[in-house]
């Protein structure tokens, strides 16, 4: 039993480690665009209403990281509710620079619902759309986002035309620090896995269905798709 006790306590405490880590990295980006926002507003007050605007958007949405990270890493039961796909989508989106992907979507219906949180959700999505980008840097990729109900679940598809995950890091790639790229973190597709799980769903890199391929530009990769199944309700 106190194996059992301080092995669930290493467990807990190499979660809260990766949240943390995975809290640093998103406050980073947000923190990066307040600065920015905040030298243009300072170089012409009279005009700085947009720049303030930006301000106070992404300081909400700093807020909502750590609210929602945090619940996460204390272990707390995702507070899941009928949810529709398509404003997860948007709002992982709306923290990304409009010309980092071409988007395509593909929800079918356009009203396909998911009982998740939708603080949550959204950084899940968000994740894997930082993935495909940061993967392709510096093309902007295709990225194709699927989404449908299967029974009781609903399986929601983030596809790219990058280079696509190699072979020896596929069986690893939501661990904790595995990435394959100079620079990266290995912590956002590590967080992917950990909010699936809260919500009793699953994650897996899955097969392509050339879909981004077929519309790509001139050099993109294979590719690499990422399935989600959620509750459905």
């Amino acid at each position: 039993m106190v194996a059992d006790a301080d092995e669930e306590a290493r467990e807990r405490l190499a979660a809260i480690g990766e949240i943390a880590a995975e809290v640093a990295h998103e406050l980073r980006n947000v923190l990066q665009i307040i600065t920015a926002n905040a030298y243009l507003a300072r170089q012409d007050p009279p005009a700085s209403a947009g720049a303030l605007l930006k301000i106070e958007r992404h300081a909400r949405i700093a807020h909502s990281i750590v609210d929602d990270l945090m619940a996460l890493a204390r272990g707390e039961v995702a507070r899941a509710e009928q949810t529709r796909v398509a404003e997860v989508v948007l709002a992982a989106r709306s923290e990304l620079a409009p010309e980092a992907a071409v988007w395509v979507d593909a929800l079918d219906p356009a009203s396909v619902r998911a009982r998740v949180h939708p603080g949550l959700a959204t950084r899940l999505v968000h994740a894997l759309y930082e993935n495909s980008i940061a993967a392709s840097h510096p093309r902007a990729p295709t990225v194709v986002t699927r989404a449908r109900v299967d029974g009781d679940w609903t399986v929601l598809q983030v596809e790219d035309d990058g280079p696509g995950v190699a072979p020896a890091l596929a069986a690893r790639i939501f661990e904790p620090l595995v990435t394959g790229r100079a620079g990266g973190t290995g912590l956002g597709l590590a967080l992917a896995r950990r909010i699936v799980a809260a919500h009793g769903g699953t994650i897996a890199l899955a097969p392509g269905s050339g879909v981004c391929a077929e519309g790509s530009q001139a050099g993109a990769g294979p590719g690499a798709c990422f399935e989600v199944r959620f509750p459905s309700r």
